[in-house]
């Protein structure tokens, strides 16, 4: 697609001189950056057509003359490079077609966990199933979502699309529908892996569509506000419908969300693979797996129950073996299931690392903060859920504001000013004085973040040609994942440390009670009403505490990576 803009010799938007049908700046072909006042060098050269009708005098002007004719302008046809093309209305409908299941799997993992009580009266489920079915569908996402990202590079991501939310509705109803733990918890399993081919793909999709860089910004800072928003509004949306209706509800969602993709998918969305990709290395594949899916539930579990560290421990550290198995394949292999050498690039190696540290952050802070709200501050699932909104809309405001800093800023610069902004937003939640400043201090770290979501996203996806955008996607994703993971088990196991050790000088406490806060609300309610009102208080100030100091070493933290990302991305 072809733009057209008239020079004049007085347009300070050229730079250089006219050298037969090629623009030249010091020698060096130019792409004109169209409506600036500069010029963009390229290896491609771009042709200068004369307007009809102009009167010709090359001619009579020497070779390599460096003046234009003011009375003779010139109309110049700038190809963009490497062919891109702005995207008409069939690819921004794709787009929100795109839209369907990023925001359904935000919803899903995060509506989920109201449901938990209601499905685990209904089917009788111990503490363990419960942990499954919560937890299940996230760990076999994570552990699946780098072997997807590549076999969409291979088999078509659309047809991989296609094929997961084929699978997602299905698995939807059957975990509606589930009879006892076992089915609910094999079909949530199965979920995960479904799951874990719509993210890589829409991801990858929205690459092959947009292929000029600023509407692939845009596009992809849609997508990333689906994701948030979604996880803002699940928790909302399952409240409201468990209000109504029995726990299989809230697993319905997925249902008709589904076959509206499967519908305007074929319509909409083009067909994309890798043509010269290689044979799918089952090794690799295997390794991955063996690698992911133990050591995050490891460091899940270490965070979650310290009863159970030493198998915590167990797991984590077998999968962090296979984890370097599987590392020192990739290096060997001349078509990798991972791209692993995009992590030696300055710019992309640091977005891949600020999306581990910052998803730890979020998790870390937002897992203690719905806590705090619940047993802290005595509100209701669905009143806590309405609280913490707040800080998914933040950081969905911040993915959708972060296109317009570019105005003023480079890309890099705008992620570390938001970076700086999230350090200042845990002062608020350090005070901890109350549900206010807390979701006040949340929103603002969520805000920050955005422009790391959305532009960082971007740079990791545009590194790397169309055709491997499925495993830049993988990469991007799995990032996320591993560091959300760690930021439960680190920042968990922090706030539980301290926690038993402030409820420690409480004398007589019982063990349930000293284990968490969960625990002393359960004793409190079996005691008198002196001893349970001097338990509960001592606990919740404990918890607070935690609380206080999870967020400070979430600044420090913060403050470090603002600092290293300023020094990778000047």
């Amino acid at each position: 697609m072809q733009q057209q803009q008239k020079l004049h010799a007085s347009s300070p938007r050229v730079l250089g001189p006219v050298v037969g049908p090629t623009l030249w700046s010091r020698g060096t072909p130019c792409d004109l950056d169209v409506g600036r006042r500069t010029s963009l060098c390229t290896s491609e050269a771009r042709e200068l057509v004369r307007r009809p009708g102009a009167r010709t005098s090359d001619q009579h002007r020497p070779p390599h003359d460096n003046r234009f004719d003011e009375e003779e302008p010139y109309v110049a046809t700038i190809t963009r490079p490497d062919g891109a093309s702005r995207a008409g209305l069939r690819e921004w409908l794709g787009l929100a077609v795109l839209a369907l299941p990023t925001l359904l799997v935000a919803l899903d993992i995060n509506s989920v966990f109201l449901a938990l009580p209601h499905l685990s009266i209904d089917l009788h489920a111990s503490a363990t199933q419960q942990l499954w079915v919560a937890d299940g569908y996230g760990l076999m996402v994570a552990g699946f979502v780098v072997t997807m990202g590549t076999l969409g590079d291979r088999i078509g991501r659309r047809r991989l699309l296609m094929i997961g939310g084929a699978a997602f509705g299905l698995l939807s109803l059957v975990s509606a529908y589930a009879v006892n733990p076992l089915m609910l918890i094999v079909a949530r399993l199965l979920l995960g892996v479904a799951g874990a081919t719509l993210m890589p793909s829409t991801l990858a999709l929205i690459s092959t569509i947009f292929t000029d860089a600023r509407q692939r910004t845009l596009a992809i800072t849609t997508w990333s506000t689906c994701v948030f928003a979604g996880a803002a509004l699940g928790p909302v949306l399952g409240g409201v419908l468990l209000t109504h209706y029995w726990w299989g509800s809230v697993l319905l969602i997925g249902v008709p969300t589904m076959a509206a993709l499967l519908v305007a998918a074929p319509l909409t969305l083009p067909e994309s693979r890798n043509p010269d990709a290689g044979r799918l290395d089952l090794t690799s594949v295997m390794l991955s797996l063996a690698g992911i899916l133990p050591l995050t539930y490891g460091v899940k579990q270490l965070g979650a129950d310290r009863a159970d560290a030493p198998l915590a421990l167990g797991a984590a550290a077998i999968g962090a073996l296979f984890a370097v198995l599987f590392v020192r394949r990739q290096r060997g292999l001349p078509d990798p299931l991972l791209r692993l050498d995009l992590l030696r690039d300055r710019i992309v190696g640091g977005v891949l690392a600020a999306l581990v540290v910052t998803g730890a952050g979020l998790a870390g802070v937002g897992l203690l903060t719905t806590q705090y709200l619940q047993i802290v501050c005595g509100l209701s699932p669905l009143a806590s859920a309405v609280w913490f909104a707040p800080m998914g809309l933040a950081l969905a405001a911040g993915c959708t504001l972060a296109p317009l800093t570019q105005r003023w800023m480079s890309p890099g610069a705008a992620i570390v000013a938001g970076l700086a902004v999230s350090t200042l937003g845990f002062l608020p939640v350090a005070l901890a004085s109350g549900p206010v400043t807390v979701i006040v201090g949340t929103a603002v770290i969520a805000l920050g973040t955005g422009p790391l979501f959305a532009l960082g996203t971007g740079m990791v996806i545009g590194s790397v040609p169309p055709e491997r955008a499925g495993s830049a996607a993988a990469l991007s994703e799995t990032s996320n994942y591993l560091g959300g993971t760690a930021g439960i088990a680190l920042f968990g196991t922090v706030a539980a440390g301290v926690y038993h050790a402030r409820l420690a000088g409480f004398g007589g406490a019982p063990a349930a009670a000293r284990e968490s806060v969960a625990g002393a609300t359960s004793v409190a309610a079996t005691l008198p009403a002196g001893p349970a009102d001097r338990l509960l208080e001592a606990a919740h100030t404990a918890f607070t505490s935690s609380l206080s100091l999870v967020a400070a070493c979430g600044a420090v933290l913060f403050l470090a990576l603002t600092i290293l990302a300023a020094r990778r991305f000047r």
